[in-house]
């Protein structure tokens, strides 16, 4: 699995927003938001913090931390070291696990807020104590010197288009329901803002929720009440944020006797390409991890050495805090049947063995997938 994401991590990495470790500057150049203090003299011998948001979404354990591992012993190396933590959904948590990294003195930290108006207080103390923090896929507030995600409203618009042309002429003889992010996570925002600007209008939105902490269990419950409030026979379709709770809505789906349902997705969970291949699941939304991780270590090399971020981000991001971040943002793509074997095999994500395993196997056999 790792020598394949390398090669993903390349392939990807050459293309429209290619970045490299010779392009990360010096400590002279200017226009770093950092102040790292005598970072610079570290050379390779640095400590990452790396803080993840929780465990129940399979990317963060099995792609997000593998691969930033990887690539910041590469840009090193092999002498910088990774510190990890994971905050399993508790805000509180991760905030005791900020301290905990500055208390060790880490020299850069990379974070993935659970929360990120309630991540802002630890970020300042994190930057009080000499230590950047490079945001990742979740832009959290407070002095932050860098943030690297996906085009998250693009993410909203690529699910909604993907649901409208799964309805077709359904779009106007139903309701469909909305089963959002947690309200707590600024991507959910941005992914419903995407999805209303496509769906609004085209499509009736019977009942919309805010699943709290993304739980695929709580997306089931909402979705039981969703039909039981609607009406077996009203529901057309349902948009999902991620595919997790796609997971719990198509259970609940099942539950009343409802099929042929489409439901989107977002992440290209192994869990979730599966339900794709048999129907369950109209579409994910697959998100080139390699490259994010890539540019997250990148970014936090660069800082914790002391070089500029001139080279790496080309783009500025504003959050409710703070102004002109440095940013990089990664395009995304549509995943369904169709291009498969063009996005997450292709990519080394995963392998036809993974996918087809023997409950899948006839289904890939119907669709090419060999």
């Amino acid at each position: 699995m790792n020598t394949r994401m390398r090669r993903a991590a390349f392939a990807i990495a050459a293309g429209a927003m290619a970045v490299s470790l010779a392009a990360c500057g010096s400590a002279a150049e200017s226009g770093d938001k950092s102040d790292s203090g005598d970072s610079a003299a570290k050379g390779d011998n640095i400590k990452v913090g790396l803080l993840l948001p929780e465990n129940q979404t399979a990317r963060y354990e099995k792609l997000d931390k593998p691969l930033i591992e990887k690539k910041v012993k590469e840009l090193t190396n092999n002498k910088g070291e990774v510190v990890y933590a994971n905050a399993k959904q508790d805000a509180s948590l991760q905030n005791q696990q900020v301290d905990t990294m500055v208390t060790n003195k880490v020299d850069v930290l990379i974070v993935d807020a659970v929360d990120a108006k309630a991540i802002a207080g630890s970020v300042k103390k994190a930057k009080d104590a000499g230590i950047p923090v490079v945001a990742y896929d979740r832009l959290a507030e407070g002095p932050i010197d860098a943030y690297t995600s996906f085009d998250n409203v693009t993410v909203g618009k690529t699910q909604g288009e993907a649901l409208l042309q799964a309805l077709g002429a359904k779009a106007k003889s139903g309701q469909i329901v909305m089963m959002n992010g947690s309200s707590t996570d600024p991507n959910a925002a941005m992914f419903k803002q995407g999805a209303h600007s496509v769906l609004d209008g085209k499509v009736k939105v019977g009942r919309e929720y805010d699943t709290k902490e993304w739980k695929p269990e709580n997306a089931n419950a909402n979705m039981q009440g969703a039909i039981s409030a609607l009406g077996k026979d009203k529901i057309v379709g349902v948009y999902s944020a991620n595919d997790g709770m796609a997971g719990g809505i198509i259970t609940a789906l099942k539950a009343a006797g409802l099929k042929n349902i489409p439901v989107t997705g977002q992440d290209a969970e192994l869990a979730g390409v599966q339900r794709i291949v048999t129907g369950e699941q109209y579409m994910s939304v697959y998100k080139p991890y390699p490259q994010e991780a890539n540019v997250a270590a990148e970014m936090a090399v660069a800082l914790a050495q002391g070089k500029s971020l001139d080279s790496i981000a080309k783009d500025k991001v504003d959050s409710p805090t703070d102004k002109g971040i440095p940013s990089v943002i990664v395009p995304v793509v549509s995943l369904t049947k169709a291009n498969i074997n063009d996005t997450v095999i292709k990519d080394g994500i995963y392998t036809v063995q993974e996918i087809c395993t023997d409950k899948y196997k006839a289904a890939c056999d119907a669709i090419g997938l060999k």
